[in-house]
Order: structure tokens, then C-alpha cells, then sequence
């Protein structure tokens, strides 16, 4: 996989062309089999051990620091940055949350955004009433929440309800059974939460007033990639 120091020369270079306007998200894996055929034998803790050592190298090239690091998972020395970054691109790397208990042990202090996906209100105000402003404040940051959507808006409700509708219209239960399959195996816990929403029937797909777990109903976003896609959309008449 890319190292910290590749991935800040990228992203200085990203976010000079942009004029400071990019951000970054840092997405840990998680379906074993897919990060093997990557390379990647670690186990979920481990990840996000290693996860925590690129976004410390990361954020202080970021920063235009020279770095030396000798971790469990990454190892450099006197790395730097040839063309720095934006003062504001330093502090733009995106975490997006999963595993509960390990999750809020380590980004809060390297993270500005905690970044759900589409889960019902209560179970996102839960996430965000968890602690997580009070843990960020004692590392010294002050962390935003965000929700990854897509939204369909049609000129009324029952179109928009059609338009998703006619996302599946096409899947037979078969596919869907082998993507729910494939959701079983992985050990992302937010995926799992996801996919426990519906447990792959099409009738429980309005997981809430107008929130529809459609999309990842059969096809699985690869999580091990920056920038996936979200498996929620929003539907709406405004």
C-alpha cells in the first residue's frame, strides 16, 4: 500500500492544484479477503494501528515538519515534503468511524470529522453523543460530524420513491444473496450495523421516514478505498 510520505506528496499536490480546497479521507479496509488480494494480512486492531501511525506522518509532513518515525507499522526517516502544503490542508484529513470501542481510542486526536453513513437518526445522534467532542478536547481538537448521502429529488415524493425503486427493479435473489453474503464476512462493524438494518429483504429497505437502504442492498462499496461510494440515498419532494 501507498506509504504516509507518498500519499502527503500527492496530497500537496492535490491540494496546491485546488488552491487549498481538497480534502482527504482515511478509510482503514475492511473485508479480509479483498485486503489479501491487496497485500494486506492485518487484522482489524491492526489496521487501525497502522491507520493511527500513517495519519501521524501524514498530518506533520502536512504540517512541513521533517519526520522521522519508527512505529509498529510504518517507518521513516527524514521525510519532508519537496513543495508544502496549504496551512489549511494540514488539518483537512477525514476519518471515517467503525469499530466502536477501538474507534475512540486513537483518531479523535489526529481527526477533525467523524463521517457516518446513512443509519437511522437515533443510531447517528448515539454515535454523536458518545463522547467524541469530549475526548477530541482533551488531545486539543474539536471534532465536526458529518453523513455520507446520496439524495434522489424528483418533483414529487412517489416519483422519487420510483426512481429508487427502479435502482433494483433488476436484482433477483440470487445476487442479493451472494452481496449479503459477502456483507457477512466482513469485519467492518459499521457495515455490519448497515446491513443489519434490513437483513437483505426488500421490504425493510426504508430504514427511516424517507431514508432507503437500497443501494447497498447488493452492491458492496469497497471500503479498503478512499472515497467510496455511499449506500444510503435520501429521498425527498422538496
Amino acid at each position: 500500500m501507498v506509504s504516509p510520505t507518498v500519499a502527503a506528496r500527492q496530497a500537496a499536490t492535490l491540494d496546491r492544484l485546488s488552491n487549498g480546497r481538497a480534502l482527504f479521507n482515511l478509510v482503514t479496509g475492511s473485508d479480509p479477503a479483498e485486503l489479501a488480494g491487496d497485500g494486506v494480512f492485518l487484522d482489524h486492531t491492526e489496521r487501525y494501528e497502522a491507520s493511527a501511525e500513517f495519519t501521524h506522518i501524514w498530518r506533520k509532513l502536512m504540517e512541513g515538519e521533517t519526520v522521522t518515525f519508527n512505529g509498529k507499522h510504518q517507518r521513516v526517516r527524514d521525510a519532508k515534503l519537496l513543495f508544502s502544503a496549504t496551512a489549511a490542508a494540514a488539518s483537512t484529513a477525514l476519518f471515517r468511524r467503525a469499530r466502536l470501542r477501538w474507534r475512540r481510542s486513537w483518531p479523535l486526536s489526529r481527526s477533525i470529522f467523524i463521517l457516518p453513513g446513512g443509519e437511522p437518526p437515533a443510531q447517528v445522534a448515539e454515535k454523536n453523543s458518545s463522547g467524541a467532542r469530549r475526548k477530541a478536547a482533551r488531545h486539543g481538537r474539536q471534532v465536526r460530524f458529518g453523513i455520507r448521502l446520496h439524495v434522489i429529488v424528483r418533483e414529487t415524493n412517489e416519483e422519487a420513491w420510483q426512481a429508487a425503486d427502479s435502482l433494483i427493479s433488476h436484482l433477483d435473489d440470487e445476487t442479493i444473496a451472494r452481496a449479503q453474503a459477502a456483507f457477512a464476512r466482513t469485519d467492518s462493524v459499521g457495515q455490519q450495523r448497515m446491513a443489519a438494518l434490513h437483513n437483505g429483504r426488500r421490504d425493510k429497505l426504508e430504514i427511516s421516514p424517507n431514508l432507503w437502504a437500497g443501494v447497498g442492498f447488493s452492491a458492496r462499496r469497497r471500503r479498503d478505498r478512499a472515497g467510496g461510494r455511499c449506500r444510503h440515498r435520501c429521498r425527498t419532494d422538496q
